[in-house]
């Protein structure tokens, strides 16, 4: 038997209970892994408390590392003794081995440990497909990130820098503002003691910015949109403060023809070409250095309680690894 993570209503962190489980063998188009590291997300916080519904009981977790030990039929390209690592549909990465569909498994590069890789597929994924995809980043474009010293924030901001941008980003308190800053944040405003409308339209000699990435939500809403220029876009990817009200369409044209959108990783990563070419890409800019992965908390599994709670209260900064 191997342990993980169950819950069987929804609730606070006290519904986790870590259980035994029965794993069993894979079958046709399936693999088992042990898993060696165990991401923590924020989108784990909105299953266990209902915001996102989803039949129970069940796990929690959306992405890990580990490697293969039993491979079911009609797989191809895997083997027991691949290192692996994804970011899958439905939750239930909290656990010490799994069984999954070969299709949501990506290997790793030699050079890519199991931690760094668990803590990457979904912040870092979702970090590609926000600044390669929904509005391609360039050299030149000034940018503003919600949460900058966050999980995705830590990569966006590194990669938008690498990428020969300006980086404007929000945070909580000074400690998290050095933290941005040393990733690659040029422009940290904490918002606790600033508007930081007003502060991203003195940065932009009032021009505002062509995109704001945005993943808090409700209370970040109206301010995001007083952020941005003319046809600028309103990406918005989480909802940390609580689901974004009913918008209104003036609220849009009123202020420039702005354009909204709400994307979600597992539109991009679909297709298996896609996939393939997130996750190459992804893997290339953490090995390369360019992007640093920023592990800030490690729990065992076992209290993935206390993690939650950390989270919640935004005590956290950068990736939180669970230890299966």
């Amino acid at each position: 038997m191997a342990k993980a993570i169950r819950f069987e209503k929804t609730g606070g962190p006290e519904v986790m209970q870590w259980v035994d489980v029965e794993v069993g063998d894979p079958g046709s188009g399936e693999v088992r892994i042990k898993q060696h590291a165990v991401g923590l997300n924020y989108i784990d916080v909105y299953f266990r408390t209902g915001l996102y519904p989803m039949p129970l009981p069940g796990g929690l977790g959306m992405e890990a590392a580990g490697e293969v030990t039993a491979v079911g039929p009609d797989v191809e390209g895997l083997r027991v003794g691949d290192r692996v690592a994804y970011v899958a549909r439905p939750p239930g990465a909290y656990a010490q081995e799994r069984v999954l569909p070969a299709a949501a498994l990506v290997k790793l590069p030699g050079a890519l440990g199991y931690d760094d890789a668990a803590s990457a597929m979904l912040q870092g994924l979702t970090a590609q497909y926000l600044l390669r995809r929904t509005y391609r980043v360039k050299a030149g474009d000034t940018i503003l990130i919600q949460a900058a010293a966050g999980g995705v924030g830590l990569f966006v901001c590194q990669w938008a820098k690498a990428l020969g941008a300006t980086v404007i980003g929000t945070v909580s308190s000074d400690e998290k503002a050095e933290l941005a800053k040393a990733h690659g944040c040029d422009y940290p405003i904490v918002y606790t003691r600033e508007s930081f409308t007003k502060r991203v339209k003195e940065i932009t000699g009032g021009a505002g910015v062509p995109v704001v990435y945005d993943s808090i939500g409700k209370d970040t809403f109206t301010g995001s949109l007083d952020c941005l220029a003319p046809l600028g876009l309103f990406v918005s990817f989480g909802n940390a403060s609580g689901p974004l009200p009913p918008i209104d369409s003036s609220e849009f044209a009123g202020r420039g023809s702005l354009f909204f959108t709400r994307p979600t990783l597992f539109t991009h990563i679909a297709k298996r070409s896609d996939y393939d070419a997130m996750a190459a890409e992804l893997f290339d800019v953490i090995v390369s250095g360019k992007v640093k992965t920023m592990i800030r908390q490690r729990f065992p599994l076992a209290e993935v309680g206390q993690a939650h709670a950390d989270l919640e209260a935004r005590r956290t900064t950068g990736s939180t690894i669970l230890i299966p």
